[in-house]
């Protein structure tokens, strides 16, 4: 016997159980987007490498970690299976002219991302994410825009006790100097940093401050922290989102060691958290990215959005105990004979289809009893089961037998619809 083929590390099979909760989520997530006056818009799944080397940064950890996907062409290029949204987002929005629409431009997407890591809870490398996006707008209403839509997503969905985590990593003006005084810092203590955090100092020196390793965070309580090193224009947009959400009330906490992973992110950066899901608190995570155009090489515009992915947001569901609604199973099940009857069974499964009506026909290539067809109608929580046999062929009728009570009914194969309409509505 063949060694049979397993799936890919990392990737995962999405079976009917847990599709409820995709299900759930995508709906909820789309509902909301749309109340929000956000537009859907589909990116391809593969992206020059140009993109993200150059949009996402070369100091951000998909590099660090060498975590994308990406193939050689034949004719030189380089493409890559994209690891976020984002630049695919900003490239999409400078390509198609949408930055000649009336502006805030309002996008959504749902679908999947690719990250060559270490597989663990709520994270694989097929991961899908919703990411929601308010590009050619610097107001710091935006941001709280994408943040309530973040937040409304899982309150929707039931989760409870959350509350965002906010800083701002400052902008081209402010941030230099304070990663300048930041490695100063770090440099006196170097000799407490883990290999990987003396990478990040040398190649993306914020990144640092988001360490896990053991010791860092009492190490961290007396680093500098960007907030008292804000110019003018960021300590007033951080203000301005402050004051946004104490008039929402909306519960936050400012985590100066929250920078995100990617170099892309200027001013607000946020995350909402909950507790319990693994190692991780994040259910998601964004911010603004007003350098972002420019970096791909695009005009100057200004971004705020967010990631969540998907996998994460059902890890968390199942935590807290919020099961999604079952979907309904088709209400009739039509049983029959064989022969003639399967063949008038069969025609009449699609016409109640057609109808509106959800409907399972018996498969029965070598004959089944009526016995068996009724557990088996009972097995996939029909309501009622429409018997197809010799003499009802003949007369033009079928017998609806109702399950729960073993009642039966004649009724004319012309009536049918509308007698199971009014039957399934009662």
């Amino acid at each position: 016997m063949s060694k049979q083929i397993q799936r890919v590390t990392g990737m995962q099979d999405v079976l009917p159980d847990d599709r409820r909760y995709w299900d759930a989520i995508t709906g909820a997530a789309e509902s909301l987007a749309r109340r929000f006056g956000f537009q859907r818009i589909d990116l391809p799944i593969i992206e020059f490498e140009e993109l993200f080397v150059r949009g996402v940064g070369q100091g951000s950890d998909f590099f660090v970690q060498k975590e994308m996907y990406t193939l050689a062409e034949p004719d030189g290029s380089r493409i890559t299976l994209r690891p976020e949204f984002t630049a695919g987002f900003m490239r999409a929005y400078i390509q198609n002219g949408l930055s000649n629409w009336t502006p805030p431009v309002k996008l959504y997407t749902i679908g999947p991302s690719f990250r060559r890591e270490r597989p663990q809870a709520g994270r694989l490398r097929q991961h899908s994410q919703f990411n929601a996006e308010i590009l050619g707008e610097d107001d710091p209403a935006a941001d709280v825009e994408v943040m309530m839509l973040a937040m409304s997503l899982y309150r929707e969905l039931g989760f409870r006790d959350l509350t965002f985590q906010l800083n701002s990593t400052g902008c081209p003006v402010c941030k230099p100097g304070y990663i300048e005084k930041l490695v100063a810092y770090l440099e006196q203590h170097r000799d407490r940093l883990a290999a990987i955090d003396k990478e990040r100092l040398g190649k993306n020196p914020l990144r640092v401050l988001d360490s896990k390793e053991p010791g860092m965070a009492e190490l961290l309580a007396g680093a500098p922290q960007i907030a008292d090193h804000l110019c003018d224009d960021c300590r007033d947009h951080f203000a301005d989102v402050r004051g946004l959400l104490d008039e929402l009330d909306q519960t936050y906490t400012i985590n100066f060691r929250l920078v995100r992973g990617i170099d892309y992110y200027t001013k607000t950066v946020f995350e909402v958290w909950q507790e319990g899901i693994g190692a991780q608190a994040a259910l998601c995570g964004g911010g603004r990215y007003d350098g972002l155009a420019e970096d791909i090489g695009g005009p100057a515009t200004p971004g705020v959005g967010f990631g969540s992915g998907i996998e994460r947001i059902v890890l968390g569901m199942k935590e807290q105990g919020v099961a999604p609604p079952d979907a309904p199973p088709p209400p009739v099940y039509l049983a029959h004979f064989g022969g003639a009857t399967k063949t008038a069974a069969s025609q009449l499964a699609f016409r109640l289809r057609a109808a509106g009506i959800g409907a399972r026909v018996a498969f029965t290539r070598r004959g089944r009893s009526l016995k068996s067809q009724m557990r088996e109608a009972d097995h996939h929580g029909a309501r009622y089961v429409l018997i197809v046999g010799g003499d009802e062929l003949a007369e033009g009728v079928v017998t609806a037998r109702l399950l729960a009570s073993g009642e039966q009914t004649r009724v004319p194969v012309a009536d049918l619809v509308p007698w199971l309409q009014s039957a399934l509505n009662a």
